[in-house]
């Protein structure tokens, strides 16, 4: 497949092309003839949420622009699986307070929630974001961190660190929060404060300072390891020898104790902000984001990059800051908390090149939402607009390399509906039928009688993922329930307007029984009331009109002042029921 910007005049690049440059350009420079390496890190801390998605979406765009022109590239997923459990998340099925008893173990090493069919926690969360990155076309060499660690794969990294511990502590030292003297001796914060998972993660290292882990009385070690009694890593290194590799520690959660050889010892790991710089080196990392709450001063990614260059003599990959990424009516997502949607909950209500198209139509330093309400219906819309655009050929070189994105990667387009139908039509129908096929094939069929659908695969996923949007997202009180009797109260209180423009509706359904048809009509009727021609164009009166002939409408047939659009509210309950509701 030829590279997006290909298409497009230097000029008029889109953000993912900007960054595939100086990708390519950088690698070139730092390690010419290997493959190009840009790097995402998750942590099955509890389930992995929308927002997180842009930590691995951002640098696959720029992976697969970068594949696009004819270059070998490795994204690495580093899971996070090593870390320690901090906290019991909320609202995770088959969970309860007796997790509590697990925090302070790696995430590998705590039970899986009940019910689950993997071995331990991280692996049942890993699953659900395995299953939804495939489906989004996401190509990625996973690694387990728990592996990296437990094999003595950073050994050297490990030792290399704590010889220069010093050094690091000096690095640390230029962000801690310094006593100012012209506030009477009290603390002058010098950073902001880093975000809580930051916090905790580095939290209990035999350090007095929890951004950091330093400060302990035998001084400060970038190392921690899980207690070999009760595997938690609440632990402090006591004393370490740089000749021998000897260290000690002690568990303050059991009491335990130990004397083990690092250069032989595998059960424990570095603090984070030493942690993912050595992985910058180790793994020659080009292009790596973060999100907003790692990019402010003293925290994990500006740290990182002195601690790359100054301990690891590495380079600091290529790093935007991305923005969050919040859920319509939700506020900002935190894994930990749990009950926020995950990327598996977003492709069951909207197909996965639109899911993209989201990720890939922003900058990553822009926020944006992800609807998982009524919004979403225009969200499809515009999606469906740009389609009509791309095929005329009349789109934006941006919005068309946004596009490209989001239907298909290097390797090929992803699966699409072969007649994608509006998403609002399509949702409506499944309202009024509740999921019946053959009623949704016939009021689908209708809808352009000269081209009439003939299966509802030809529909599909799109149709599914509607339906699925209806009944797990709409409130069964905004559900369409259409009448079984007509409102003979109502019909009967009509003044003569009010029927006549029942009786010109009823006359013109046969001739008008189609989606284009019906709409003709429907805003037809007022015009012809008002002694006007069925195409006069509105006025504020007859909007106000047609207004007034929708809401008697609705009342007869679903018993609301508002509903599904008339014309496939009118399809799906059938002329005969539409004539006998409206006392024909």
């Amino acid at each position: 497949m030829p590279t997006v910007a290909q298409s497009q005049s230097t000029t008029e690049t889109d953000w993912v092309s900007r960054f595939a440059d100086e990708v390519i350009a950088e690698s070139e420079r730092r390690a010419p003839g290997k493959p190009v390496v840009v790097a995402s890190g998750l942590s099955p801390s509890g389930p992995i949420h929308l927002g997180n998605l842009r930590e691995v979406m951002t640098p696959h765009l720029v992976a697969d622009e970068v594949r696009r022109r004819g270059h070998t590239v490795r994204h690495l997923i580093s899971w996070d699986d090593y870390d320690r459990f901090r906290k019991v998340p909320n609202g995770v099925e088959g969970v309860d307070a007796s997790w509590a008893e697990h925090i302070g173990k790696p995430l590998t090493s705590v039970p899986a929630p009940a019910g689950s069919a993997y071995p331990n926690w991280a692996e049942h969360f890993k699953a659900a974001m395995t299953a939804s990155l495939d489906e989004l076309g996401v190509e990625y060499d996973g690694i387990s961190q728990t592996e990296q660690y437990l094999a003595g794969t950073y050994r050297e990294q490990i030792l290399h660190a704590m010889r220069h511990r010093a050094d690091i502590d000096a690095v640390l030292d230029r962000y801690r929060t310094k006593k100012d003297p012209a506030a009477g001796g009290g603390k002058k914060p010098q950073q902001k404060k880093v975000d809580e998972a930051e916090l905790e993660a580095e939290a209990g290292s035999g350090a007095a300072n929890e951004d950091d882990g330093s400060g302990g009385s035998a001084g400060y070690f970038p190392y921690k390891p899980y207690c070999g009694n009760c595997e938690k890593d609440l632990t402090t290194v006591t004393s370490y020898d740089d000749e021998s590799t000897e260290l000690n520690y002690t568990c303050s959660d059991c009491g335990f104790a130990e004397t083990v050889r690092l250069k032989e010892f595998n059960r424990g790991k570095l603090v984070w902000k030493v942690d993912w710089p050595m992985r910058w080196a180790y793994e020659g990392v080009i292009f790596e984001p973060s999100g907003v709450d790692h990019s402010s001063p003293g925290s994990s990614f500006v740290v990182g990059g002195q601690i790359v260059r100054e301990i690891f003599d590495g380079v600091q990959p290529i790093g935007p800051m991305y923005a969050f990424v919040g859920i319509s009516g939700m506020a900002k997502m935190s894994s930990s908390k749990g009950g926020v949607p995950t990327p598996a909950d977003a492709l069951k209500i909207m197909e996965a090149p639109l899911l993209r198209w989201l990720y890939a139509r922003r900058r990553p330093n822009q926020s944006f939402k992800i609807a998982f309400d009524q919004e979403i219906q225009r969200l499809y819309d515009e999606w469906d607009s740009l389609e009509r655009k791309v095929a005329d050929d009349s789109v934006l070189p941006a919005d068309a390399a946004a596009h490209s994105r989001a239907t298909g990667t290097a390797a090929g387009e992803l699966p699409r509906t072969p007649r994608p139908l509006p998403y609002r039509t399509l949702a409506s129908v499944a309202d009024i039928t509740a999921g019946a096929e053959d009623q949704t094939l016939r009021i689908l069929s209708e809808l352009d009688p000269s081209s009439p659908l003939t299966s509802l695969d030809e529909v599909r996923p799109r149709l599914d993922r509607a339906e699925n949007w209806i009944t797990t997202q709409v409130p069964a009180e905004a559900r369409t329930i259409v009448r079984d009797e007509p409102d003979k109260e109502l019909l009967g209180s009509l003044d003569e307007q009010g029927r006549e423009s029942l009786r010109l509706l009823l006359e013109g359904l046969d001739t008008h029984w189609s989606l284009d048809g019906l709409t003709t009509l429907v805003y037809g009727v007022p015009k012809v009331l008002a002694g006007l021609e069925a195409d006069a164009k509105p006025t504020p009166e007859l909007k106000t009109a047609q207004r007034s002939f929708f809401a008697l409408l609705y009342r007869l047939l679903v018993s609301r002042d508002t509903g599904p659009r008339l014309p496939t509210l009118l399809l799906a309950v059938g002329a005969d029921r539409v004539r006998r509701l409206l006392g024909a």
